[in-house]
């Protein structure tokens, strides 16, 4: 199984936002440059987060984003369940599979998936940056102000 960029780039904003001090709001300019991503892309995929509470956004004078909960609360497969539009493997009918009514690919493949998500399940943003903060902060260059 392999994430769409979507979900991939909405987990690094995501990491980004646990590493930057509490309290301390970024702007999605900053995590694009960052990371060397889209800036229209990671727009939507804020906007997104926001929609689903797991980012606060504020626009103007003192706005920016920042993780509308601890780290410690934000569940990776819950994030990922969200993001993703569709968690199967494979399709088996956009172009109609001859063995489909015998096959049983597809319901192993549905519960290799179920594995996925309760693996992800396992674990929080937190635990994606409690052993390693100070090395992504120097990778993120987080303490250089734009």
């Amino acid at each position: 199984m392999q994430l769409t960029r979507y979900t991939d780039y909405a987990l690094r904003v995501l990491t980004y936002l646990a590493v930057v001090p509490q309290g301390d709001k970024v702007n999605i300019e900053q995590i694009s440059q960052r990371y060397d991503l889209s800036l229209h892309h990671l727009k939507k995929i804020v906007q997104q987060l926001g929609v689903f509470g797991i980012v606060e956004t504020r626009r103007g004078k003192g706005g920016g984003i920042s993780l509308q909960k601890a780290p410690n609360l934000i569940n990776l497969g819950e994030v990922v369940a969200l993001l993703e539009n569709n968690l199967d493997v494979i399709d088996c009918h956009t172009a109609p599979c001859k063995i489909l009514p015998a096959c049983r690919l597809k319901g192993i493949l549905a519960i290799a998936t179920q594995a996925f998500i309760q693996t992800l399940n396992e674990y929080t943003l937190a635990d994606l940056v409690s052993d390693n903060k100070s090395e992504l902060i120097q990778l993120l260059v987080l303490d250089d102000k734009d």
